[in-house]
């Protein structure tokens, strides 16, 4: 059975490969591991050591905190319902948004805020 946190570092992990366009395979191969090792990180199924959580952090570009960000306390990492970045039309919405440029991105956020607040 897996764990709630090596299931939440497995989340950050695919969100985070996910985000700047990386394959598994791409990653395994940065990281110097087999792509389905790189799965069963990502599902949680595997915990991945303090080593391979140094060398999959270089290979994105992230701090090793960015995995344990939103995980407050070992009790509270139950899933909540719903879990939008395993939602792939979610992630690929932040993914295009990021892409904008800065001030034209700042204009599409007022304008969501603005349409969700009249929804």
């Amino acid at each position: 059975m897996k764990h709630p946190v090596d299931a939440h570092v497995g989340k950050r992990i695919r969100h985070r490969r996910w985000m700047i366009g990386m394959t598994q395979q791409q990653l395994a191969d940065k990281v110097g591991i087999k792509f389905q090792q790189i799965q069963k990180y990502e599902t949680g199924m595997n915990r991945v050591s303090a080593s391979r959580l140094w060398d999959i952090s270089d290979a994105l570009g992230v701090t090793i905190a960015f995995f344990f960000e939103g995980l407050s306390d070992a009790k509270d990492a139950v899933q909540p319902d719903v879990d939008m970045m395993a939602d792939k039309e979610a992630l690929e919405l932040v993914r295009s948004y990021y892409a904008i440029p800065e001030a034209q991105r700042r204009r599409l956020f007022d304008l969501a805020r603005v349409l969700s607040e009249a929804a």
